[in-house]
Order: C-alpha cells, then sequence, then structure tokens
C-alpha cells in the first residue's frame, strides 16, 4: 500500500498538490469545507446568470496556474491576448494605451510609455528613468521588503501625478494595495517578471467561462480520474502527532483520519487555528498578514456599451472594467464587472450609494452607457481576498515545510516569492507535493512503497 496524504482545502493551491500527490504514486484524500472546489474562485446563479465572486486575470509569465490548467483540461477556455494591450479610459478623454511592441525586453514597452497621454512628457521621461531603475532591484533582497513602492518611487523623482497615473495603474491589481502602501520587493518582482525582463510576460489571458467550469468543475474530474478521493463539505477541526510517527486529523466533530502527511492548504487565517504547536508555525505572524479586501460590482445594461472586453481607468473612481456578457450567460444587453482592488472605502457601502457613485462614472467613461437603461445592479463583497501585501510582509510569511515532520504548507500567502495570486497558489502547491513526496521518499528509505 502507497502512503497516504491529506491534503486540507480545494483551492488552486489545494487542487495543484493533491494531482501531484497523486501523480507521484500517493493514495490522496483532498478534504474541503465548502460544497465545491475553487477557493477564492467561485461562481453562483444570480436573477439567470453565471455570476464569479469577481475578476482574476492571468498573465503569460504566470506558468505555473497555466501548467495547472493544462492538467484539468481546461487551459482552452482562459482567452490570452496575442500581445499585451490595454486600453486606458479617462472622463471625456481619448483612449490611452498600455502596448508592448515587437522589439525584446525591456524596449518593447518603450515606446507605449513615451506616448502615454496620461503623463506629460517630462513625466513619460521620468517613469522611464523610474522603470530602467527596477531593471536593478532584486525581489529576493530583504532590505525590499522593508521598503514601500511609494517611498522608493518619490526617491526616484516620481510626483504624484506619475504614482497615480501609471504604478498605481499596474500595480494595485496585482498587489490589492495602492501603489504608495505596498511593498518594493512584491512591486519588484510584479514588474520584473510581469512587464520588464520578458517581452511576452504581461500579455493578458480572460476566463471564457464563469470560475466553475474554468476551476472547480474540471478539477473535480481530474482528481476523481487520478484516484483522489475527494471529501465535500468536510470541516478539519485539527491536526495532531500521532504515536506511530503519523498524523491525526480530526474532522466534522467526530471523524478521525490517520495519514503520513498533511498538506494545509487552507486560507492563512484557518491556518493558524489548524496548526499544532510542534509545527513551530507563529500563528501571530500569520495572523499579521492581515487582509485585503477587493470589491465587485456587476452591472447589466440593456445595450452593449464597452466594444472591448477590458478597459483600467484613471481620474475616475473606477479602475477596471470587464465585459462577462458571454460567460455569465447573458443573450441580450451587457454584463460589466467592475473590480475594484484595495476596496476598504466602498467595503461599507450600501448597494445604493455604490450605484449612485459607479453608475454615472461608469458613463463619463463610456458615452454608451449615458443613453442605456440599467437593468441590473449588485455587489460582490471579498473582505479577505489576499493577505495585505504592505512592508514587512515577508518576513511574515512561511515556508512549505514545518518543523513537524510530514507536515507542509501550501497557498498564496506561504513564501513563494510571489504575490497573493493565482500563480503564487499554483507555485505553492507544487511546492508542498515535491516537499511530502520527497519526505515521504526519505521516510522509506530512499523509494517510495508501491501503491496498492
Amino acid at each position: 500500500m502507497s502512503a497516504q496524504v491529506a491534503v486540507v482545502g480545494g483551492g488552486l493551491a489545494g487542487i495543484r498538490a493533491a494531482l501531484d500527490c497523486a501523480d507521484a504514486g500517493l493514495r490522496v484524500v483532498l478534504l474541503e469545507r465548502r460544497p465545491g472546489l475553487g477557493g477564492a474562485t467561485w461562481s453562483r446563479s444570480h436573477r439567470g446568470l453565471h455570476v464569479d465572486n469577481g475578476q482574476h486575470v492571468a498573465m503569460r509569465c504566470c506558468t505555473a496556474y497555466l501548467d495547472l490548467l493544462e492538467r484539468i483540461g481546461s487551459r482552452d477556455r482562459l482567452a490570452l491576448q496575442p500581445r499585451l494591450e490595454v486600453p486606458v479610459a479617462r472622463p471625456g478623454l481619448p483612449l490611452a494605451w498600455i502596448r508592448r511592441s515587437r522589439l525584446p525586453a525591456p524596449a518593447h514597452l518603450g515606446g507605449s510609455l513615451l506616448r502615454f497621454a496620461p503623463l506629460t512628457v517630462p513625466e513619460r521621461l521620468s517613469a522611464a528613468r523610474a522603470a530602467a531603475a527596477f531593471l536593478w532591484l532584486d525581489p529576493e533582497d530583504p532590505s525590499l521588503d522593508e521598503q514601500s513602492v511609494g517611498a522608493w518611487l518619490r526617491s526616484q523623482g516620481q510626483s504624484d501625478r506619475v504614482i497615480d497615473g501609471l504604478w498605481d495603474l499596474l500595480l494595485r491589481p496585482t498587489l490589492n494595495l495602492p501603489a504608495r502602501e505596498a511593498s518594493l520587493a512584491l512591486a519588484a518582482k510584479v514588474l520584473r517578471t510581469g512587464f520588464l525582463d520578458r517581452a511576452d510576460a504581461a500579455d493578458i489571458g480572460m476566463p471564457r467561462v464563469p470560475f466553475d467550469v474554468l476551476h472547480g468543475q474540471p478539477a473535480t474530474r481530474a482528481l476523481s480520474n487520478a484516484g483522489v478521493e475527494l471529501r465535500l463539505r468536510s470541516r478539519v477541526d485539527a491536526i495532531e502527532p500521532a504515536r506511530d510517527g503519523r498524523l491525526h486529523l480530526c474532522a466534522d466533530g467526530t471523524e478521525a483520519l490517520d495519514v503520513d502527511a498533511v498538506i494545509v492548504a487552507t486560507p492563512h487565517d484557518v491556518a493558524g487555528s489548524l496548526l499544532p504547536a510542534e509545527a513551530g508555525v507563529d500563528a501571530l505572524a500569520l495572523a499579521k498578514l492581515g487582509h485585503s479586501p477587493i470589491v465587485n460590482l456587476h452591472v447589466v445594461f440593456d445595450r452593449p456599451v464597452l466594444d472591448r472586453p477590458f478597459l483600467a481607468a484613471l481620474q475616475s473612481p473606477v479602475q477596471w472594467v470587464f465585459d462577462r456578457t458571454g460567460p455569465a450567460g447573458l443573450s441580450e444587453g451587457q454584463y460589466l464587472t467592475l473590480s475594484l482592488s484595495a476596496g476598504d472605502a466602498c467595503l461599507g457601502e450600501s448597494r445604493e450609494r455604490l450605484r449612485e457613485i459607479f453608475v454615472p462614472a461608469l458613463g463619463a467613461l463610456l458615452p454608451a452607457a449615458r443613453e442605456a437603461r440599467l437593468v441590473d445592479f449588485f455587489v460582490t463583497n471579498e473582505p479577505r481576498a489576499t493577505f495585505r501585501q504592505a512592508p514587512g510582509t515577508r518576513r511574515l510569511r512561511p515556508g512549505t515545510a514545518t518543523r513537524l515532520p510530514g507536515l507542509f504548507l501550501a497557498g498564496a500567502w506561504t513564501d513563494t516569492g510571489w504575490p497573493d495570486t493565482m500563480e503564487g497558489a499554483a507555485r505553492s502547491g507544487a511546492r508542498a507535493a515535491a516537499a511530502a513526496v520527497a519526505g515521504l521518499r526519505t521516510a522509506a528509505g530512499g523509494r517510495m512503497p508501491e501503491a496498492a
């Protein structure tokens, strides 16, 4: 009989960890407290529409995430741009663009930056100098994580207008914090890996289907085909070391499960309550990671008002707008999602107040929206969308292994070197699985026990 691994949590990290462990010949059981898989990416029905909890996109540099989609058979359900092209709207003004050329990195964005209309010519030159300075920053340098992006940008001569008009546009959606408040190390990771080191890295991928169809349903099939035992609606209450060197899980208040290894792939606050003292993980440090919210506004019009898949916005309370008409299954009109990263200010507002603010703001960006009839407006809040990716974050993020043999951690909040993203989650799951397989192989004297 092969060794048995329990994966706690059915988000992207848990899915990847379970599949990799099963592919290595282990017996795997995945326990998820919700009725379906997908973690922070989920869908629901609303008045006949297939509605995602929010808008997530990928980029071509998200190789672990793209590999996961390939593994579960849904890679073709993500539409990836052939070349980066981001329209940027401002009230009453023509669109500006962030585009990449055919030049090699980092020159591929030079022309776009030097023509970026929201900034003056001197501001564009200043931004280009700061972009070049980012190339000299090492995201792995611990000292960078003690600084904010805002302080560093100001040291590079960046004005508030440049920070708000360019750097916040690029960084806020990925770090889920205003650029001024975010960790310089994570910002350097985003800008170097996503925009500067490779020409095609930032090409954007958007789901063609709801998240349940992109992640949850195909992952369920892939796990089943791989022989993973899937236990949904199964809440793990505690993880304890057993006397025989195995690990003991208490689930749903009564059920017990003894396994050879456990991968905890829950949110960080849940993990802090599950891990035994023997694991040596600082629960206080996990709590200090905190949370940063994302607020999503769902707007349905009686006619099309946006003639492109998405756009970014400046000089507006609107940040990013996505057309989700097709994936939602809307046959008439247009369904838009407005994604508000670091949405603390909107989190406590009523639906009516948000409608009063954002529908006119959308009309200021999209003239066609002024003439269209508003059919529906609703809100989904993710108060704990990501951890707070501020300076000092790196020292709070634990590694994959713990002090307790056989107990490993996965999740975008672990120390992947990446921000809290789908890519970070997928990478963490792969790392945790590799560590679990290596640990079990070592415990078995250098070879994995044969599968039954």
